[in-house]
């Protein structure tokens, strides 16, 4: 049995390779060295350009395991099987790497008219990258990724407005909206990790394309309002598969987005489908794409179910996380980069008031957002909205606890964050 075969328990496309026999087009399956010691997050990834490949060298890292099956093998690229090929250098001709625009944080207040009005633009792109998913067409890269531009630069502005704003779903918009809100999501989850533009890109255009294969499925299912059989939900468990063969005959789709498509519902204890993978053989991209995925979902109205506050959903989330359901590591940045009381969230402050997080600190303690204050429990009264500050000192006043609108007999509470 060869050193890959042995390192993975059975045959298979897994190889180690030196570091300098590394090329753009390979896929990094694990370094031979502490995860500490490099420059890298993730442990497995694709190569995608020689910033990349300069990084791994300058780190001290001698040896790498490649998976052949996810990209290029350093055969097809030497001309000898025992002569390592020659390191390629940069050339002054190379194209600079992809960086965003730059955007200056906004307030809440000037960002929620540019984020209704990206997302309302949106429909149109998004329905008609499906539909020509669905019909065997190429998914035009030239108008989805200036749309992952516009949402990137939103989140970069403030992640607050877009972010919330998509979580507002109704069930004739839900496809859409659930694609503009992962893409975004992952944007800011990529963010807070620190991965270079190019990756935050593509991430983010796997965000978007992510559920491409539930066009495959027959829409009594998909727009069942109550349980699914046992029968039913198997069929539904095909649609990454089916989406990952959707995306492969368009062309022209990286493996990032590839990769998160068919693999955004695997867990981290290996209970997911559709090929029950465990631990880092699920990729960083595809664990990120489960944690965005899972959060847009469970806080979105559905027709068989009320959406959880956001708040709520982040504490069952971290409770799924623990169990095994998602990597902890990455579910901990989300909750960073989200903040603590992600805008939406209803609380009660040491007051007595009730309030709803209307933004997020751009700087500062995250347990300090401005809120929206709106309602007195001692009097069980609504009061004249007041947008209070926190983090400002004199303010007198703290959350003490998150809660939920249906035990105060709430509704409608979005409004107060949304409106001026």
């Amino acid at each position: 049995m060869s050193q890959a075969s042995a390192a993975n328990g059975k045959a298979g496309p897994v190889k180690q390779i030196s570091a300098e026999q590394l090329r753009v087009g390979m896929y990094v399956h694990k370094l031979c060295c502490s995860w500490l010691t490099t420059p890298f997050w993730q442990s497995s990834f694709p190569v995608e350009e020689q910033q990349t490949i300069a990084k791994i060298l300058a780190s001290g890292v001698t040896q790498l395991w490649i998976d052949t099956s996810r990209g290029r093998d350093v055969a097809a690229i030497r001309q000898h099987a025992s002569e390592p090929a020659p390191v390629a250098a940069p050339s002054a001709t190379d194209p600079a790497p992809f960086q965003f625009a730059p955007a200056a944080p906004a307030p809440m207040s000037q960002e929620l008219q540019r984020a209704a009005t990206l997302i309302d633009k949106s429909r149109g792109a998004v329905l008609s990258m499906f539909q020509d998913a669905r019909m065997g067409r190429a998914v035009d890269l030239g108008s989805a990724l200036p749309l992952v531009d516009e949402i990137a630069g939103s989140v970069m502005r403030n992640a607050g407005a877009l972010i919330g704003l998509a979580r507002l779903k109704t069930a004739d918009n839900y496809t859409y909206m659930h694609s503009v809100a992962v893409c975004a999501l992952m944007i800011a989850l990529a963010r807070q990790l620190q991965l270079d533009d190019a990756v935050t890109r593509e991430l983010g255009l796997a965000g978007l394309l992510h559920d491409v294969g539930k066009m495959t499925l027959p829409a009594a299912i998909l727009n069942k309002p109550g349980k699914l059989t046992a029968d039913e939900f198997e069929i539904v468990k095909q649609h990454p598969v089916a989406g990952h063969a959707l995306l492969q005959a368009s062309g022209g789709i990286g493996a990032i987005a590839l990769e998160v498509c068919l693999h955004h519902h695997e867990k981290f204890d290996g209970s997911g489908y559709p090929h029950g993978l465990r631990g880092e053989q699920i990729s960083l991209h595809a664990r990120m794409g489960a944690i965005c995925d899972v959060y847009d979902a469970v806080t979105s109205n559905r027709p068989y179910k009320a959406g959880w506050g956001p708040a709520e959903s982040l504490r069952r989330m971290a409770e799924w996380s623990r169990g095994g359901h998602f990597d902890e590591k990455v579910f901990a940045a989300f909750v960073k980069c989200l903040g603590i009381y992600p805008v939406g969230t209803l609380v009660r402050l040491k007051s007595g008031r009730l309030a709803v997080v209307a933004e997020q600190p751009l700087q500062g303690s995250l347990l300090l957002p401005k809120v929206k204050v709106f309602f007195s429990s001692k009097s069980q009264t609504y009061i004249a909205p007041l947008l209070l500050d926190l983090a400002q000192p004199g303010t007198g006043d703290a959350i003490v606890s998150c809660e939920e609108a249906s035990t105060w007999g709430l509704a409608d509470i979005d409004r107060y964050w949304i409106a001026p």
